[in-house]
């Protein structure tokens, strides 16, 4: 499953910082037009920073190094078995990323801004169809060895040849890249959308090619990787944890993408079989952070004296992100879900005010839209400009597509809505599905079976009352529960009836959209595209908000997306809350100015050495 505080204020000092930081920083707007080169690049040209910024906004640049954070890793995952999390086989471990540079890395106060890393600048060709980049010369793996052109030539060919299927699909529109001196690279590109792929390229992990020519990319291995970050593998127990230690050689603490951020001396992931056994050690204090997930942990499991006397706090941070989208995915490629309407009797058996009022104690919205909690989601009637996109395939769509949007309808919160039951049983006779000795039936004679698949004990009680409904309907629901490893297996074989998973888009979506709702991605093994949605529509669509010059004509693209998608009932749509629940041992303390777009928690936060002290 994918998913991806504080209460003690900020002190005189800490006050004092920030009016620091906006007076030494460059705030006004700069610019990356194409042609230019630039110290960062955005999908639209716009930069928050200038070329002599000294440090992003919501770090505090002064925050001491020290200390160590033990938390549960944001990812979802409850097991791994591989450091390697560039390739389709294995479970990765949390954390990898804090191993390997990047050619610019993201500002998260704004929507797609890089800022230069191992590279200091790049230029956009003005015909957008390249992008050049210029090295820092005093790069460095973290063997000693320097970063070269041929290193970034060698990353971007081994993962588009042997890497994760996401990598082939992102860079499909980029030909290659060639060094064009030790310091200077160029990457190519074909195609009319092209306006991502220089933040795309510019966000490829940087691999060591002298490294790789004796250690086999392709194969997982619990052996630490060489990298170019701040971080290294200090220890580790495959499914247990593992431990990161900050390289003091790290070459690039002082640039100012990196001033004030990865503070603490080791970092550590924990790994439970369940989130009961997560909660338990965090009261426990076996480790020192969580997110919390489940709303009636968030409600009622905290009434511990670590938390009443203050020892543990309890803290909603604002999630400004993308909300995405959560929910059970119906896997299309099996027959009995070809029909639409089948899947649409599906999502009006699952009773989500039930659920709030009874299981989350009304902590959640429900979620309508792939791009819920964005500007991107469609509302309404659409707009000419919308419409100017939709005509054209419109002997190809629903009518309701050129209407409001789906919308998943309000329940009477019984758990049994009798009038929206009467609506699925309606659709799922006119899908040829019909009712025999209690139960639903095709022509063939055919049962209309179920399986759920989930590796989370804790969503059996949200699975539970939406088989009961389902079986009203006379549909034999049942939960299959497995272990994190065979989860992940079945996943990436698409072998599953329904699922839960959950996943958001970035601020300025690209590439990943084919990766989620392309038709190239229904079929390849450990894609995002769950549902296995393969629509030449949603494919010219997606093109068509890759290639926006701007954000009017992003957004109008998104929004016609997410009608087609919504009216093709591909999912049961789930829920969700624009906020992050966080719970921590109160040892630690970050800035005053939150990442508009980020946690910012394991980059920006400090061990807060009196904190600790009195925690003692």
């Amino acid at each position: 499953m994918i998913w991806l505080s504080v209460s003690t204020c900020f002190r005189v000092m800490a006050l004092r910082l920030v009016v620091l930081s906006l007076l030494v920083m460059g705030l006004g707007v700069s610019n990356a037009s194409a042609g230019q080169r630039s110290h960062g690049l955005s999908s639209f040209g716009e930069l928050k920073y200038a070329k002599d910024f000294t440090h992003f906004a919501y770090v505090n640049p002064l925050a001491p190094k020290g200390g160590r954070m033990s938390m549960i890793g944001d990812s979802g995952r409850t097991t791994f078995d591989s450091l390697n999390n560039f390739i389709l086989k294995g479970d990765a471990a949390n954390g990898l990323g804090l191993m390997f540079d990047t050619l610019m890395t993201r500002a998260f106060d704004e929507p797609d801004a890089v800022y230069g890393l191992v590279a200091e600048s790049a230029q956009v060709a003005e015909d957008k169809m390249s992008v050049t980049f210029w090295l820092r010369p005093e790069a460095k793996f973290s063997d000693g060895t320097d970063v070269r052109a041929k290193d970034i030539v060698f990353s971007f060919e081994i993962l588009k040849e042997k890497g994760h299927p996401q990598y082939l699909i992102s860079l499909k529109d980029v030909v290659k890249a060639e060094a064009l001196d030790e310091l200077t690279v160029r990457y190519t590109f074909t195609g009319t959308t092209v306006r991502d792929l220089p933040l795309v390229v510019a966000e490829l992990p940087v691999l060591s090619a002298k490294y790789y020519s004796s250690v086999d990319f392709s194969k997982t291995t619990l052996d630490p990787p060489l990298g170019s970050g701040p971080y290294q593998v200090k220890d580790l127990k495959a499914g247990t944890f593992i431990t990161y230690v900050r390289r003091e050689d790290y070459w690039g603490k002082d640039l100012p993408v990196n001033r004030g951020r990865f503070n603490f001396n080791e970092l550590r992931f924990e790994y439970f079989r369940d989130r009961t056994a997560e909660l338990h050690n965090l009261l426990s204090g076996n480790y020192d952070l969580r997110e919390e997930f489940t709303s009636v942990d968030w409600a009622t499991a905290y009434n511990v004296p670590p938390v009443k006397d203050g020892r543990i706090i309890r803290a909603t941070f604002p999630d400004d992100r993308p909300s995405g989208a959560q929910g059970f995915f119906i896997n299309t490629r099996l027959e009995k879900f070809k029909d639409k309407r089948v899947r649409e009797a599906l999502g009006l058996a699952f009773d989500f005010e039930w659920s709030n009022k009874n299981l989350f104690y009304g902590l959640y919205k429900r979620t309508a839209s792939f791009f819920e909690n964005s500007e991107m989601k469609a509302s309404g009637l659409p707009s000419e400009e919308e419409l100017a996109l939709l005509e054209p395939f419109r002997d190809r769509l629903p009518e309701e597509v050129f209407g409001k949007p789906f919308t998943p309808p309000v329940s009477d919160a019984s758990g049994r809505d009798r009038s929206l039951l009467r609506r699925a049983n309606q659709l799922l006779k006119e899908a040829g599905w019909v009712l025999k000795g209690g139960k639903r039936v095709n022509a063939k004679g055919e049962h209309l079976d179920i399986e759920f698949l989930t590796f989370s004990p804790s969503f059996e009680r949200i699975i539970g009352p939406y088989v009961g409904n389902l079986k009203r309907l006379g549909i034999n629901g049942s939960i299959r529960l497995v272990d994190p490893a065979q989860y992940q297996r079945r996943l990436k074989s698409f072998s599953f009836d329904m699922t839960t998973t959950r996943y958001s888009l970035r601020l300025t979506p690209g590439a990943e959209m084919r990766n989620y709702w392309g038709s190239h991605n229904a079929q390849t093994e450990g894609g995002f595209n769950l549902s296995g949605i393969e629509d030449p529509v949603v494919d010219a669509l997606i093109e068509k908000a890759m290639a926006a010059n701007s954000r009017k004509e992003l957004l109008v693209a998104t929004r016609a997306i997410d009608r087609v998608l919504r009216a093709g009932h591909y999912w049961v749509p789930h829920w969700f809350k624009a906020s992050h629940n966080v719970a921590y041992w109160d040892k630690f303390s970050y800035p005053k100015v939150k990442p508009k777009y980020s946690r910012g928690i394991v980059t920006t936060w400090w061990f807060d050495k009196a904190k600790a002290a009195a925690l003692e």
